[in-house]
């Protein structure tokens, strides 16, 4: 497999001392791969996720994204990356959604036409082309988060990394913004970082999961060990979903495993 993005003991000091370290589990993502970054509030999974898109520079210890330090050399992968911050009023810069869509292909030199077409075709696919002429400042904090990305997803990135991007988006919007996330990555091959604190929706799309505390990664493993593990998610401050803490306390013995979704505990009621 193809390493996308590779950390490597990495450590980040706030100018208020504030400390975060990615040491002794290896931050990796492969092509293709859905990482999902999980832990409270605070805990420092925007730094890590702003550290593979080169907004911050590591205090020690690598960080490569493309084979490139994404830092210094951003400029040579930006391309290949999509990005949805975690306050997305800090990168919706168009006067209106069309403008703000159209503005990463008329950076990379696409015509007018060519980067109306861009926009248009993601904008059918969000289901947000009824927004196109809107003023990007009268949008619902929703609709912001689906027109950045939008934004993200133009140009078809090799690399989509989205911060907290269920946050404002009601239960239906997240179940398309899923959906529509596996079905890119499958399509395309594109690999996926999404930091959350909401354990509900992360085993409807990601592969692997890294759990952090206290400023610190400590935890990789697969989703199904890890999200039925509750004594190990308590340490983290997280609650395992509701499916699985639901089907622990019927402890019914001709269970071979914990569901994680709806579609799960259908098949296994079922038999």
């Amino acid at each position: 497999m193809t390493k996308i993005v590779e950390i490597n003991c990495l450590e980040h000091i706030y100018p208020d001392k504030t400390k975060v370290e990615i040491c002794g589990v290896e931050f990796t993502v492969e092509k293709g791969e859905k990482i999902a970054v999980l832990g409270e509030n605070g805990a420092g999974k925007s730094t890590i996720l702003k550290h593979i898109t080169g907004l911050l520079e590591p205090s020690k210890g690598t960080v490569l994204v493309f084979g490139e330090n994404p830092h210094k050399n951003f400029n040579k992968i930006s391309m290949k990356i999509g990005t949805v911050l975690q306050n997305v009023d800090e990168q919706l810069i168009g006067a209106t959604v069309l403008e703000d869509i159209m503005f990463a292909p008329l950076n990379y030199g696409f015509s007018k036409n060519e980067a109306e077409q861009k926009a248009v075709k993601i904008m059918e696919t969000l289901n947000i082309l009824h927004l196109k002429d809107k003023v990007i400042h009268y949008l619902s904090g929703g609709e912001k988060r689906k027109v950045a990305i939008a934004g993200a997803l133009v140009l078809e990135p090799e690399l989509l990394v989205l911060d907290e991007p269920f946050t404002g988006l009601d239960k239906k919007s997240q179940n398309s913004l899923v959906n529509l996330l596996n079905k890119i990555c499958s399509e395309k091959s594109m690999s996926l970082v999404v930091s959350t604190h909401d354990v509900e929706v992360v085993a409807e799309f990601a592969d692997t999961m890294y759990l952090i505390s206290n400023h610190k990664v400590s935890t990789k493993g697969v989703i199904a060990d890890l999200l039925t593990n509750t004594e190990l998610l308590q340490e983290y401050n997280l609650e395992p979903p509701s499916i699985v803490k639901l089907f622990k306390k019927l402890n019914l013995e001709n269970f071979d495993k914990l569901p994680l979704t709806v579609d799960e505990a259908v098949e296994i009621l079922k038999r």
